[in-house]
């Protein structure tokens, strides 16, 4: 299928009330698996994919070995691929439009890009962050593909769950409306896990809204009531692959 007609299929998938379900991948292998699961859609997870390789997360992974890596993932599967750019591999606009540029060369129809430095967590300046959501729009657009670019903020990971308030989901929403007009096409705000903030940020955020699953946490159905339009899952899968894989050698070693 064209990476034109995928990039629109993908767009298609996040409906508020209805949400596109995202069961991170971070190989090929990995890719095959979720989509005989009947998965619409694959998404990729930076943490995932540097543990795969031997590396941290936080952009310690070369962008060339990600790259590849994409690449087998996207020939490997015949739905739409999403990647985790983390925060595009470098400050200026010129190279998080560089980075999106060889992302989409390689086959996705979307990314993740996030408002955070990788060094700290901390968030950038609101229009830092727009800036270089431009670029990435901009090279998108060039290329001619409706590439769906998934603003992330940080905003929630600023502050541990339990002191999230209205006024962090206000902060979160004057980011969306930025990143909105700057070309964003979705909003994750991984960290957020109170129902009623979430519902309160859906009802607010001019993007269909992307949230990280949680263990014990509200499932597809609540959040589909709450006005989720995505939900990821993370480096979750991968760690729950490693525990299989562990226990099942520990058991092969010791029977």
């Amino acid at each position: 299928m064209q990476a034109l007609e995928l990039a629109r299929q993908f767009h298609a998938l996040h409906l508020p009330g209805n949400p596109l379900v995202l069961f991170n991948a971070w190989d090929a292998g990995s890719a095959r698996a979720v989509a005989d699961a009947g998965a619409k859609a694959i998404a990729t997870g930076s943490w995932s994919v540097a543990a795969a390789h031997g590396y941290e997360d936080g952009e310690q992974i070369p962008l060339e070995l990600a790259m590849a890596n994409l690449r087998r993932m996207v020939a490997a599967v015949p739905l739409p691929v999403t990647v985790d750019l983390e925060s595009g591999y470098g400050g200026a606009p010129g190279v998080v439009a560089d980075t999106v540029a060889a992302a989409i060369e390689a086959g996705a129809i979307g990314c993740n890009l996030e408002d955070s430095f990788p060094a700290d967590g901390s968030l950038r300046p609101v229009d830092a962050q727009v800036a270089r959501l431009a670029a990435a729009r901009k090279v998108a657009d060039k290329a001619g593909l409706p590439f769906f670019l998934n603003a992330r903020t940080d905003v929630f990971f600023q502050k541990p769950a339990d002191a999230h308030d209205q006024a962090m989901v206000e902060a979160a929403l004057e980011r969306a409306r930025a990143f909105a007009e700057a070309g964003a096409n979705g909003l994750f705000v991984p960290g957020l896990v109170s129902e009623d903030l979430i519902a309160k940020l859906c009802a607010g955020s001019p993007l269909p809204v992307n949230v990280m699953a949680r263990e014990g946490g509200p499932g597809r159905a609540r959040l589909a009531e709450l006005g989720v339009a995505r939900i990821s899952h993370g480096p979750g899968p991968y760690r729950g692959a490693m525990r299989w894989l562990t226990d099942a050698a520990l058991e092969a070693m010791n029977h």
